[in-house]
């Protein structure tokens, strides 16, 4: 990664964010660590989800211009001390409206430039590129995920974690219901909703009358979108029908100030809940 796109984290990529029994989180230090996280969204995007889109299948990695000028999350499994394995991933991108030179990945989607627009005066992180290997999909791993985003998000002073959520269809008939009940939820702030930029989108508002039980329709979405919702996010009242991803994806906007004090307290204001070294 070049040296005018680290953060203040990167240069102190090596210090744990997170250690949970043998698993670890921090940031790639290097390009061949970020091979690594490339290798490990092949893997599961192209292989296990069929997405077509920066699919290299001759090296094996999926690659995406803005992995330049991102930060590239780690989830490591540690059982070989000697050599641990990657298996999860996640990248950042922290801007503000006035950093003309960076534009949000998903703003091919959604119109996350206006949204940051309205609150010139916040920092904004971009989350994307999430994954998990099949066999480590695990309440643990996705804690100890969560741990490394919200230590990131503490010491490089982010205002607002944004980006998309997806189901993993391109069937608008399969997902009706909580397309309708997410609808629901999105604010009815202006400030806080963020329009489609995509000629692919399509209203969530027309599902809203299917929900008659939302209880039940919210036990009914995806593990990730739920983590949202418990931790005070909003949505977006459209989506996004993504061909090379195979996917339909949502806007997901928290602002760090709706997170819920229950995790705030779990993972510590200064997110030294699974840090035995904090900073």
């Amino acid at each position: 990664m070049t040296q005018n796109t680290k953060t203040a984290i990167q240069e102190n990529s090596s210090i744990l964010l997170g250690e949970l029994g043998s698993l670890s989180t921090r940031l790639a230090k290097n390009e061949l660590e970020l091979i690594e996280a490339q290798r490990l969204r092949y893997e599961v995007f192209c292989e296990e989800f069929s997405a077509k889109e920066n699919s290299h299948p001759a090296s094996k990695l999926e690659q995406e211009h803005h992995d330049q000028i991102c930060d590239h999350l780690l989830v490591l499994e540690n059982s070989n001390p000697h050599k641990p394995k990657t298996i999860g991933t996640q990248r950042f991108m922290v801007k503000s409206a006035a950093d003309s030179h960076l534009s949000f990945r998903s703003q091919s989607e959604f119109d996350l430039e206006e949204l940051a627009a309205k609150h010139p005066e916040k920092r904004f992180m971009e989350l994307g590129r999430s994954c998990i290997l099949e066999a480590y999909r695990s309440k643990r791993t996705m804690e100890l995920m969560w741990q490394g985003t919200w230590a990131y998000a503490v010491q490089n002073k982010v205002d607002v974690m944004t980006g998309c959520a997806s189901f993993h269809t391109k069937s608008v008939d399969d997902i009706k219901l909580a397309l309708g009940v997410l609808s629901t939820l999105s604010s009815k702030d202006p400030a806080w909703q963020v329009k489609p930029t995509s000629p692919n989108s399509i209203s969530t508002k027309q599902y809203e009358k299917l929900v008659e039980n939302p209880k039940t329709a919210l036990k009914a979405l995806p593990p990730l979108i739920k983590g949202y919702l418990r931790l005070g996010a909003y949505f977006s009242n459209s989506a996004v029908i993504d061909d090379d991803f195979g996917t339909i994806d949502i806007a997901v906007i928290l602002p760090v100030a709706n997170i819920n004090p229950r995790y705030v307290n779990y993972y510590g204001a200064d997110a030294s809940k699974h840090r035995k070294n904090p900073q």
